[in-house]
């Protein structure tokens, strides 16, 4: 059986500022192409179908479109809902639309419940696991501490249990949105830590023939059996080394998986230009970017007059300028924003306790703090899912 395996479309979002809405219609008439072109048997879409949980209208009238081409090919598709989508919105109509082929799998309750298709060799059982919030399906999953790897263990514990009591030689995919040990993240993922931990190992998987994963942006092989498809367009700067693309998976009458990449049409290359103002405007080797959205840094000592429209001269899509004047060790003048780069919000708060009461927080402390960011995320994700 051969597989389309996507996930992260992100319907609906801009990349700074720019509207991306015509590149992921380009990308939703590449996919229907793809599945012509290569004979696929079965589409897998692994979560974050849209940006935010309540998108705007052309965003759902795109994936309507997408939903009915995809049909129109009769070709079954499968899909789960991501972090960023209202699980309960994506699942609306699911039943009617299982009909025509479309298998919208978005209530944990189900993850036990596959998707049963045929080929020549027997049965091939698709087992949809949507994003799985901690806090909202611990009880659905009877585990004691809300966390990542708790839930998915317990969602995976009746994958398996569902796995055996079915034909010997049924063979098995699970979609699954999580951030699994080994991924490499990039800036345009939303934060899923809860406890101050966000990964779940991939071991958690074991006991299957395919895993279509999603949530990371970049298109990564975990194990062979193990996988991330990545998103299939650009949603940040740190994605500019990614080659954005799907994987078309063959899974054999064994069970065997080969795999191969289909690149993505991307609507404009990325740059990440560092030099002072006067070096981005002459340098000849950068001439190739010219054409490129870019992200420029400026390090100069003392911030130049009218940055942003010199440098559009040259590069007339820069998008982002950023500031990172070239000091000397020791000299002041690094800024607030500056140091706090890369560090998260844990570690922010400890910073801020050491740096009031001159000594940081004890274990008893950590995990306060810890608590009481898990309660907060928890309670924005009820909200808005409750929109």
């Amino acid at each position: 059986m051969r597989l389309l395996h996507t996930s992260d479309w992100h319907l609906g979002r801009a990349f700074h500022r720019v509207n991306m809405l015509g590149a992921q219609a380009g990308f939703v008439g590449h996919l229907v192409e793809t599945v012509r072109e290569h004979s696929v048997d079965a589409v897998v879409v692994s979560g974050d179908v849209y940006d935010r949980a309540v998108p705007p209208l052309a965003a759902v009238e795109l994936f309507d479109d997408a939903l009915h081409r995809l049909a129109g090919l009769g070709v079954p598709t499968v899909m789960i809902s991501g972090n960023h989508d209202s699980a309960r919105r994506l699942g609306v109509g699911a039943g009617l639309i299982d009909r025509a082929g479309i298998h919208l799998r978005t209530d944990p309750a189900g993850c036990g419940t596959p998707v049963v298709l045929g080929d020549a060799h027997g049965d091939v059982a698709f087992y949809g696991l949507p994003y799985l919030e901690p806090a909202l399906v611990k009880t659905e999953f009877g585990v004691e501490k809300a966390g990542h790897e708790a839930v998915l263990a317990a969602a995976m514990d009746r994958v398996r249990a569902d796995l055996a009591t079915r034909a010997a030689g049924t063979r098995s995919v699970v979609l699954a949105h999580a951030f699994v040990t080994g991924g490499e993240q990039s800036d345009s993922e939303r934060d899923i830590t809860v406890g101050g931990v966000a990964a779940v190992p991939s071991g958690v998987f074991d006991g299957v023939d395919y895993v279509a994963l999603g949530h990371l942006h970049g298109c990564q092989t975990l194990t062979e059996r193990v996988r991330y498809s990545g998103s299939p367009l650009p949603y940040s700067f740190s994605e500019h080394r990614h080659r954005k693309s799907m994987w078309l998976v063959d899974l054999g009458a064994d069970g065997s998986v080969t795999a191969e990449r289909v690149d993505c049409p991307v609507p404009r290359a990325l740059a990440r230009l560092r030099g002072t103002l006067a070096d981005l405007l002459a340098d000849p080797e950068l001439t190739p970017h010219e054409d490129a959205w870019v992200e420029a840094t400026l390090t100069d000592p003392v911030r130049p007059d009218e940055p942003m429209a010199r440098l559009s001269e040259r590069f007339p899509h820069t998008l982002s300028l950023v500031f990172d004047p070239e000091r000397t060790p020791g000299e002041p003048g690094v800024s607030y924003a500056r140091r706090l780069a890369d560090r998260s919000d844990q570690q922010i708060a400890e910073d801020f306790v050491t740096h009031v009461r001159g000594a940081g927080p004890d274990d008893h402390e950590q995990a306060v703090l810890r608590d009481a960011f898990d309660a907060v995320r928890a309670d924005e994700t009820l909200r808005e899912v409750a929109r």
